[in-house]
């Protein structure tokens, strides 16, 4: 039996075809070597979509859902680059370098953990370098640093979560040095967000697209994460993307776009310079639905900034500390907060805490349908007068899902809390009734 394994091309096919019995009895009679030498068989393990496309291509692009085994997929692709001398110059990108370092490199499913104790790499971290024994090295970047991709040429690139990425210039970059060798590939790996940039590669000739879902990997995750995140997430817009790794395309109707979003994204004026800064608060009474938490600000030369989203899902008695600690940390004037739930609730919660700096609590009343309140707010946005202090890929993601057919009852919280910091500082705020102490 074990020549018949050794012969056999799909190995797979082959132990199909046995039982429980035969199956055991084959692998009891492989030698250590001939087991360890299967445990590090990514071809027979792996399922197809986390194998490389067949063909001719430049950018395999891998959008799936999370859990799905995307990590696994392009760790293993670079072992496998490597081993078979196609990879000498590699490139690891991630949003930040700890994510290469902990994700990509020392995960539970990176390079470092993919590897047999004979062909695994030494991870030299102060360099940021991995050196393996062939002499291939790869060398580590932060997508958040796009300048860093200038000049450093390529055989072989992973390139992880890239629709997190903030700045398209880190891709760009990339694919400028992807350029030694007579056939320089990147692996891109990512739960798809709706970013434009993202579509427009999956459409480019020299990019194979593979798409997945988080069931496929389903028998080799935990059943609480797999009920976690289906419970979070239930069904829509969101479900399909982190769940079916659906790249969703930009609503005909929506009031925003991403493009327009990282448009405004740009470095914030100093504190000092802003006259007037809220904080808007879309309140959850329960524990399961986010508080929407934005900060924003009127700079002196009448610009409206969005500063920072610090939406959280938590208990009231959890949240209302996070609105304290923004507060301080801004020296916010007002708080923004809609009353049709929690504005009593913020208010009595407050009077319990007090802790010194006096801060106004102005009610916000939802009248009428959110996109009746959205409307200046993004006819604000397109006469260029708010702009975003980061780039908040929630946020934005709700702002672009966002549009006047946006199924009813649903909550986009973060927009929410949007709409009432930036109206008020486009209505002008008083800041001296309903005040309390911090």
């Amino acid at each position: 039996m074990k020549s018949g394994m050794r012969s056999c091309r799909n190995w797979h096919s082959f132990l199909s075809g046995l039982n429980t019995r035969q199956r055991k009895g084959l692998i009891g009679q492989l030698t250590k070597r001939e087991c360890e030498a299967l445990f590090y068989d990514w071809q027979f393990w792996a399922r197809d979509k986390q194998l490389p496309p067949k063909g001719e291509w430049r950018v395999w692009l891998l959008l799936a859902g999370r859990g799905f085994g995307k990590t696994r997929a392009g760790a293993e692709w670079i072992r496998w680059r490597v081993e078979t001398g196609q990879a000498h110059h590699i490139g690891l990108v991630g949003n930040t370098f700890d994510d290469v370092r902990s994700v990509m490199i020392e995960g539970p499913s990176g390079i470092l953990a993919v590897s047999s104790p004979q062909s695994r790499p030494e991870w030299l971290s102060s360099r940021r370098l991995l050196r393996w024994p062939s002499g291939a090295k790869a060398y580590v970047f932060a997508a958040e640093n796009p300048e860093q991709l200038r000049g450093p040429e390529f055989d072989t690139v992973w390139a992880d979560e890239i629709a997190k990425w903030r700045y398209r210039a880190a891709w760009d970059n990339l694919m400028l040095g992807l350029r030694r060798g007579s056939c320089p590939q990147v692996m891109a790996s990512t739960t798809p967000r709706a970013r434009q940039w993202l579509k427009d590669l999956s459409e480019q000739p020299d990019c194979v697209l593979v798409t997945g879902r988080t069931a496929e990997n389903e028998a080799h995750l935990s059943p609480d994460f797999v009920q976690t995140v289906r419970s979070q997430l239930a069904h829509g817009r969101l479900a399909s993307q982190e769940l079916d790794g659906i790249l969703m395309t930009e609503p005909e109707d929506g009031l925003w776009r991403f493009d327009q979003l990282e448009a405004v994204t740009a470095q914030p004026p100093p504190r000092n310079e802003f006259t007037q800064i809220v904080i808007g608060v879309d309140p959850a009474i329960g524990g399961g639905d986010e508080t929407g938490i934005i900060v924003a600000g009127r700079h002196k030369d009448g610009q409206i900034w969005v500063l920072a989203d610090a939406t959280t899902t938590s208990l009231p008695h959890q949240w209302i500390k996070v609105i304290y600690r923004q507060a301080e940390k801004f020296r916010a004037d007002a708080i923004i907060a809609e009353v049709n739930l929690g504005g009593a609730l913020i208010r009595h919660l407050m009077e319990k805490e007090r802790t010194g700096r006096r801060i106004a609590v102005r009610a916000a009343r939802a009248v009428g349908s959110k996109s009746a309140r959205a409307y200046p707010v993004a006819a604000a946005y397109s006469r260029g007068e708010v702009s975003h202090a980061d780039w908040f890929a929630s946020l934005a993601e709700q702002m672009v899902g966002f549009s006047p057919s946006y199924p009813p009852g649903k909550s986009p919280d973060r927009l929410d809390a949007l709409v009432w910091a930036v109206s008020a500082l486009l209505k002008g705020i008083a800041t001296t009734q309903n005040e309390f102490r911090l």
